[in-house]
């Protein structure tokens, strides 16, 4: 009887210990869009509620594989977006215009880098650095937990506008 606590403690000992060394694999880095800028500029939206760091103008760029995604109805490897969100400056006549940049997120379709999020990688950036990364391994947490949830779009949120 002895033998057998001896066995089921150090049973439970190997399996909290091996709970505690197994982690969910770190999905390989969202590289900076460098020059989105001169991508299709999909749309822009005000958003003055919500999560605070995603308040003030946000813009949708694209890739020309993500343009072309819309009109195929799904997205290619290699297609990219790019939300930008920039803080909201109220002027005293009432019009609005950008102030500083507070992040962009950046999408990008890879399925073989990519599995556990639909095929998509995921990346926020601060500011206008290209380097201080936010999301890092909680994609599935921070983006795909949304993003999940529109399966028959590609896993995109925005539309194609002419």
């Amino acid at each position: 009887m002895k033998k057998l606590v001896i066995i089921v403690v150090t049973m439970i000992n190997v399996a909290l210990l091996s709970s505690f060394l197994v982690r969910d694999p770190v999905p390989p880095e969202v590289a900076y869009p460098t020059g989105y800028r001169n991508w299709a500029h999909m749309k822009t939206t005000m958003n003055k509620s919500g999560v605070a760091s995603h308040t003030g103008f946000q813009h949708i760029y694209a890739n020309e594989k993500a343009i072309a995604g819309y009109a195929a109805g799904k997205f290619a490897e290699g297609s990219v977006f790019v939300f930008d969100v920039l803080e909201t400056k109220e002027q005293p006549d009432g019009n609005l215009l950008e102030g500083k940049r507070k992040l962009i997120d950046v999408m990008v379709k890879d399925s073989s880098r990519y599995p556990a999020t639909g095929g998509w990688g995921f990346e926020e950036f601060k500011g206008d650095s290209k380097t201080e990364r936010v999301i890092k391994s909680m994609a599935v947490k921070y983006c795909y937990s949304c993003h999940a949830n529109t399966p028959t779009t590609g896993y995109v949120f925005s539309k194609y506008r002419e």
